[in-house]
């Protein structure tokens, strides 16, 4: 991998020698693993180790202008966002029945089981025939994708094998070139279905030359994993870079974690220093110490390693965990984040509680700063222009030093943006209104196979106990004083009561962490249940 120092000039972002190569500290996790709790579906035992260590009093550094040339001499090596493997859904969360449309790079593709391959296919999701979607097509009783509109029939490379309109004596008009669809290379890796978004026939072999990240925790049999996706309406560059921002978590986050004090806190949230360095970057991404091992690589593969020693004399290895955040450019001001979180330590917890349950807890998080990079920081940052990125933020602090990573990353093989093919203009959509803007149904429940599950199980229980509750209402109102007791009377009215409640909070539990949670900064109170809950089961 080609490197370039961090420090290097960069006349779009201000990023002082001195913030960069800040010395690495002994880690400290005290404080922000009870933040990542959820995330990591496990009790953080005490030692367990994240953060550096608090730097010294004239840890502020300020940011001035950076001197050099300019970095046009430099960009002779430009990001092929088309030559890379993108991941696209957890398998568990696809239906072999049903095919799935997705977008990546602005790409409409269409996902699906091909059972005489054995394998999952990716497809652009329109039919050569009049353009229908693909993906809202069926699977025929040959194993074949079969469009819905006409019933044209495609097998897994992507060659049409039916017209039904056409006739057998006729031409074989299905041998077209035009009647083919654009098949990408897939491949599953990691229990995750990959594609390469480019269909030309020199990358029908690609696998064999290139083949997606590895992370060596997910093919280890003695880890447990948990895995999740979700559309988030802000874009790519939003989402990484808050993933390489832990400082935010006390503030974004708050009450979410732990607020047990510490030897220096610089307010009630726990705020302190943090020392980041990124050691080596090159067209491939860079690596960095300062919260556990961190790599970054491009252009979707954020990982947060950490090493702790054994939680107790029962336990003879150390406790190993990893935070794989996978950010996966979608269209312009969307984007879509598949995290793995696997750990070798409490694998009961997974084997226990639902997968669903740990899904709800993430998807707190994420509500908690959704609002907050969708409308303050995406939106203000592209008033500026991404190539005046630094005049719109002031970033004086080590802490900022993977942002800074980042944006240099960005700028230097990126030009700044994303290569979106001129399917989009510079505008970004829209801001809708709050409810739809944090829905969790579409954006999560329905493409999940376990929280969609449990959404659907919960509201058919709430139906059920809805209509036990009128039942045992209308049994109070018809019976007369002679064919029950008063005393019988009374417990059924009792119990059809506790009935409706039950029902009315079961509702809104399913609305709240299914449908949409307008979470509030100014009283995170409301979102605590479920937490505690989370911290009782693990503790």
């Amino acid at each position: 991998m080609k490197a370039f120092p961090l420090s290097s000039p960069l006349p779009s972002l201000h990023s002082p020698k001195s913030l960069i190569h800040a010395q690495l500290r002994k880690p400290n996790f005290s404080k922000f693993g009870p933040v990542l709790l959820p995330l990591l579906h496990s009790r953080a035992p005490s030692k367990f180790k994240l953060f550096s260590s608090p730097v010294s009093a004239d840890h502020h550094v300020p940011l001035e202008a950076a001197e050099g040339t300019a970095l046009a001499s430099e960009r002779s090596e430009k990001f092929d966002w088309y030559s890379q493997w993108y991941p696209l859904m957890p398998v568990c969360d696809l239906d072999k029945k049903v095919p799935r449309a997705l977008m990546v790079l602005g790409m409409d593709v269409v996902v699906w089981w091909d059972r005489n391959e054995n394998a999952w296919k990716v497809f652009d999701d329109m039919c050569p025939h009049r353009l229908a979607p693909l993906s809202e097509g069926r699977i025929d009783p040959a194993g074949r994708l079969q469009c819905v509109y006409h019933g044209w029939c495609f097998d897994g490379s992507g060659n049409c094998k039916l017209i039904p309109q056409a006739p057998a004596d006729g031409p074989p008009v299905q041998t077209s070139k035009r009647a083919c669809v654009a098949a990408y290379p897939t491949i599953v890796h990691h229990d995750m279905v990959w594609f390469w978004p480019n269909s030309d026939p020199q990358y029908k072999d690609i696998i064999a030359k290139e083949k997606p990240p590895y992370f060596p925790e997910l093919d280890d049999p003695s880890f447990t994993t948990v895995m999740g996706s979700r559309d988030l309406p802000y874009g790519y560059e939003v989402l990484i870079e808050n993933l390489m921002d832990p400082a935010h978590l006390p503030y974004a986050h708050f009450k979410l974690g732990s607020t047990q004090p510490f030897k220096e806190m610089r307010d009630r949230e726990g705020g302190r220093p943090l020392d980041f360095i990124v050691k080596t970057q090159g067209i491939e991404g860079f690596d960095a110490d300062g919260f556990g091992y961190i790599q970054f690589k491009a252009p979707c593969f954020l990982s947060y390693r950490i090493t702790t020693p054994a939680g107790n004399n029962k336990e003879s290895v150390p406790r190993k965990a990893a935070l794989i955040f996978m950010s996966v450019p979608v269209s312009p001001g969307n984007s879509r984040y598949i995290w793995a979180f696997p750990r070798n330590f409490d694998i009961w917890v997974d084997k226990v509680l639902p997968r669903w349950m740990a899904h709800m807890a993430t998807n707190i998080i994420l509500d908690s700063d959704l609002y907050l990079l969708h409308v303050e920081q995406e939106r203000k940052i592209k008033e500026m222009g991404p190539k005046n990125w630094q005049k719109a933020c002031f970033l004086p602090i080590k802490s900022d030093a993977l942002v800074i990573g980042f944006r240099n990353w960005f700028s230097k093989y990126g030009d700044g943006k994303i290569d979106w093919r001129g399917k989009y203009t510079d505008d970004l959509p829209p801001t809708p209104p709050r409810e739809q803007l944090m829905d969790r149904y579409w954006t999560h429940v329905v493409n999940c196979s376990s929280c969609n599950g449990a959404y659907k199980a919960l509201n058919a229980t709430e139906t059920i106990i809805k209509v036990v509750s009128v039942g045992l209402i209308g049994i109070v109102a018809a019976t007369t004083q002679g064919m029950l007791s008063a005393a019988a009377r009374t417990k059924l009215a009792v119990l059809a009561t506790v009935c409706y409640v039950t029902s009315r909070w079961l509702a809104h539990f399913i609305y709240n962490n299914f449908r949409y949670h307008d979470y509030s900064h100014s009283s995170p109170e409301k979102v605590m249940l479920l937490v505690r809950i989370w911290k009782v089961g693990l503790s």
